[in-house]
């Protein structure tokens, strides 16, 4: 990886900035697909929903503290009904103090601007997986139109040319030239969350002009990792007439300048020691112990994942077959839990990766299983936090197989977790958080199914010596590079561009 400087960071600035100190008198406007609060029907009466984890909680607190304006998808079932005659509504609940607008979308936009050109194609693309790309003029329209509903919802709400505004994620890439063309003094930043593919990956995608001219007419924009940024800026040298300037994250176009940062984005590290502290996740451990038979004795390894194909859930099951009918010691002494979410099912390739799932489990636990014990337990139940705090708290093992991953927070999540006895993390070398925690977790390639086998058998025979400075130097990284260092790194780059310096 080349050592450029497109890493943005700012160490010494000790002191968590809000975008009200920062940007002085602008507006500040926030854009994400997702909402922060939903508005359901539940017997009758109408509940606030907070989804629990993500972005959406991260930044929740800091519009909570700096006021403005979240545009979102109203997805709630009673949103409407919560919603005033503009389809805004105060929140948080408890403490209003920012509006969140929401954005009703068609069934047919939800049908082909999100599971369409957002997952069918954007998606795929930038998780180098072209194979799964499905080219349909309906969601490039959709998208398009979507765009432009978002932004015009942004105008709706404030002046543009007096409001710094934040683009969340790949559902957006057009939405700052819809901004910027009717706004050209307006403040645009975006922070893309999954991968950039490299040049060659990014040119099967026949909008790819469109794309980059769209993610241009921001200010500011962040990826994870240096290595997106750099796939970015070749991807503008390629297909664009531009200036790019590799070694600063520079890209002169359409008469401006356009600044490409990498930040990569932490969790919420008090929060989930607190919770695996807590006597709640105690009783829940409990709990989930008696619910699935997860057995006393032995040692468990974890996997937490959405069902996605990008996850690696069918090439990890494959490594722990391996293990269990090459390394025999292992059987009823290393059990796998694998809490699984259900993602995008009303897309094909999505139900094909259940289904598969769910085939390969009941062939290992019917392979391997014996009366008293069970390989592979399932979960695909909801859990609340303390309950995913407990697995976490308790496994001996986390694995993260992801095939390719813009970070993946479940291994930050699980170090920040590991409060009693350290595990091992066993890690992906092509997620995101390999850069970061690849040095003191064992590294695998989850293709090398025999490999991979090989590398669980060796985290479940570490000495704890060995594990205990593994997990500390892991706590360390993750504790420092936490979501308030990501905040406070985009936030000051963003003050430093619009303020010239």
């Amino acid at each position: 990886m080349s050592n450029t400087n497109t890493t943005a960071s700012d160490s010494s600035f000790e002191s968590p900035p809000t975008a009200t100190s920062l940007f002085e008198n602008r507006e500040f406007v926030l854009v994400s697909n997702r909402e922060p609060y939903t508005h359901e029907r539940d017997d009758g009466s109408i509940t606030v929903v907070r989804p629990a984890g993500g972005l959406t909680s991260a930044l929740d607190p800091m519009m909570a503290s700096t006021g403005g304006t979240w545009v979102a998808w109203g997805s709630g079932g009673a949103d409407d009904e919560a919603s005033d005659e503009n389809g805004c509504v105060r929140v948080p609940p408890e403490s209003p103090s920012y509006e969140l607008k929401r954005v009703s979308l068609t069934e047919e936009q939800v049908r082909n601007y999100y599971y369409g050109y957002s997952n069918k194609v954007l998606w795929p693309l930038c998780h180098s997986d072209t194979a799964k790309v499905t080219s349909d003029a309906r969601f490039w329209r959709q998208y398009r139109e979507t765009n432009r509903q978002f932004a015009a919802a942004v105008r709706e709400r404030t002046d543009p040319s007096n409001a710094v505004i934040w683009f969340q994620d790949y559902h957006f890439a057009l939405a700052p030239r819809y901004i910027r063309d009717q706004s050209p003094g307006a403040f645009c930043m975006q922070f893309w969350h999954i991968p950039w593919p490299s040049w060659d990956v990014f040119q099967s995608c026949p909008q790819y002009e469109e794309l980059l001219d769209g993610l241009l007419a921001n200010d500011l924009l962040g990826f994870h990792l240096d290595q997106y940024c750099q796939n970015f800026l070749d991807c503008v040298s390629h297909a664009l007439d531009a200036d790019v300037d590799r070694n600063r994250g520079r890209i002169d176009y359409d008469g401006r300048t356009v600044r490409v940062a990498a930040f990569p984005l932490g969790i919420d590290t008090a929060e989930r020691r607190t919770l695996a502290e807590g006597k709640e996740a105690g009783e829940q451990w409990e709990s989930l112990r008696k619910t699935y038979r997860i057995p006393d004795e032995g040692q468990l390894a974890l996997g937490v994942d959405r069902l996605d194909y990008t996850k690696g859930i069918e090439q990890r099951l494959a490594a722990l077959e391996h293990l269990w009918e090459w390394y025999p010691d292992c059987r009823e002494r290393l059990t796998y839990v694998q809490k699984a979410t259900e993602s995008r099912s009303r897309i094909d390739e999505y139900q094909h990766l259940q289904a598969n799932v769910g085939a390969r489990v009941e062939r290992i636990n019917d392979r391997f299983g014996t009366e008293t014990w069970q390989p592979v337990i399932s979960i695909n139940d909801h859990l609340p936090q303390s309950a995913l705090a407990a697995l976490y708290r308790e496994a001996d093992i986390c694995l993260v197989s992801s095939l390719r991953d813009g970070m993946n927070l479940v291994a930050k999540e699980f170090v920040a977790s590991q409060v009693a006895d350290p595990g091992v993390l066993v890690l992906s070398e092509l997620v995101g958080a390999h850069e970061e925690l690849g040095e003191s977790a064992l590294t695998v390639h989850p293709n090398d199914t025999e490999a991979f086998a090989a590398t669980v058998d060796q985290a479940r025979m570490m000495e704890p010596e060995e594990r205990s400075n593994r997990m500390r130097r892991l706590r360390e990284q993750v504790e420092t590079n936490d979501i308030e260092q990501w905040k406070r790194n985009v936030l000051r780059e963003a003050s430093d561009i619009l303020h010239g310096c």
